[in-house]
């Protein structure tokens, strides 16, 4: 969830970059990055075994690593993850016009040289430009709009990285390309405008790389495609199909979020965790029967905001998704791994959403973390002596 921008919620093209363990995390092998991750079927695969991983969000790697005195929280963060075994990040790759001292596009088609080589990002522009848009959702349809999106994907994939010498399109570190975070669209409930968008995006996407993988960036709310699925959402529709937009050929693997807290504000914790574990295993099972893609549960946690917040609720609804996550693993292989929302280094209070974990200061939940990262490299381990 982008919880500081969620205005601007289509603003967005992130990526997911795989880690490697600390040795003190290792208990059971984990596999050397030396070519892309792919897919089979339902299975993510790494250098030809399959990839089971644990991960984390943390968006706000850019905007921090853009002065570069306060790259070492950077550091920190992969440092502490690392030892907690987590092995995928999911970060932002854009900035979006609110903050001109961090800009990566400071209007459109003129880049920040400084703020990309901290990645080593578009109405209201386009509104300032005399583009005529009349709301949010202008932005799936609107040619300007969609032809600043595009140049801004072929930007960043064929951004060399000054620091590695490698181009972007051709770093088997990033694991997959994420086209937009939660995307909704208030005038079409029925997902068929996105999924315009997101054939278009796509197929664009794909004709510079071929050699990622894709994902959309959904939270999983069903559509129109499959009506009787509809009964699994939360009350309401946000303009997206599960199902038809992620059957689009060039999407490799599906991703859901979950905020019960938000979603399902006025009920207690009982109630919004079974919402979450129907949520993931509704979707476990779309994902293997009917799309036949891998699946990723992109954005979780709890928020010290919640009313009757504790750390110890926290770290028993952690504990309950990752148990999940490990269960449906086992049961039919399709979900890959989680990434919990969101890690932050000390000293970054100015980014406290409420969900933030500072793993350094909070040791039950980051053995929590780590017991997770266990799992999940030994189920990997495990299926790759069978494969």
């Amino acid at each position: 969830m982008s919880k500081f921008s969620r205005v601007v919620f289509f603003f967005f093209f992130s990526i997911l970059v795989i880690l490697q363990a600390s040795e003190a995390a290792r208990l059971v092998p984990s596999p050397r990055v030396s070519g892309f991750v792919t897919t089979k079927d339902t299975q993510f695969l790494l250098n030809g075994s399959p990839f089971l991983f644990n991960g984390f969000n943390s968006y706000w790697m850019m905007h921090v690593a853009a002065d570069p005195t306060e790259r070492y929280k950077i550091s920190n963060v992969f440092r502490d993850a690392s030892a907690a075994g987590l092995t995928v990040c999911r970060t932002w790759a854009f900035s979006d016009g609110s903050n001109q001292a961090l800009d990566l596009q400071t209007s459109p088609g003129v880049y920040d040289e400084r703020v990309f080589q901290a990645l080593d990002f578009y109405a209201q522009w386009a509104k300032s430009a005399g583009v005529q848009i009349s709301s949010d959702d202008d932005f799936y349809t609107n040619p300007v709009l969609k032809e600043y999106y595009k140049n801004h994907v072929k930007r960043v994939l064929t951004r060399f990285n000054t620091i590695t010498k490698v181009v972007y399109k051709d770093d088997p570190t990033i694991m997959a390309w994420e086209l937009m975070n939660e995307p909704r669209c208030q005038a079409d409930s029925t997902g068929k405008t996105v999924q315009g968008w997101v054939q278009e995006m796509a197929t664009y996407t794909k004709s510079i790389d071929n050699k990622h993988l894709l994902e959309i960036g959904m939270e999983g709310f069903y559509g129109d495609s499959m009506p009787e699925k509809k009964q699994n959402n939360p009350g309401y529709q946000v303009g997206t199909d599960f199902i038809s937009n992620n059957l689009i050929e060039e999407i490799d693997f599906a991703t859901i979020h979950a905020y019960p807290d938000i979603w399902l504000s006025g009920q207690n914790d009982y109630a919004q965790l079974g919402f979450v574990q129907k949520w993931m295993s509704s979707h476990w099972e779309n994902s293997r029967t009917i799309l036949k893609k891998p699946l990723v549960f992109s954005e979780f946690g709890k928020s010290s905001k919640d009313p009757g917040y504790t750390l110890s609720a926290r770290d028993e609804y952690l504990n309950a998704v990752y148990d999940s996550t490990d269960n449906l693993a086992r049961s039919g292989g399709t979900i890959g791994g989680g990434l919990v929302w969101q890690i932050v280094a000390e000293g970054m209070k100015s980014f406290y959403d409420g969900y933030e974990i500072v793993l350094s200061q909070n040791p039950s939940t980051a053995g929590l973390i780590s017991g997770q990262s266990q799992k999940m490299r030994a189920l990997s381990h495990t299926l790759s002596r069978k494969h």
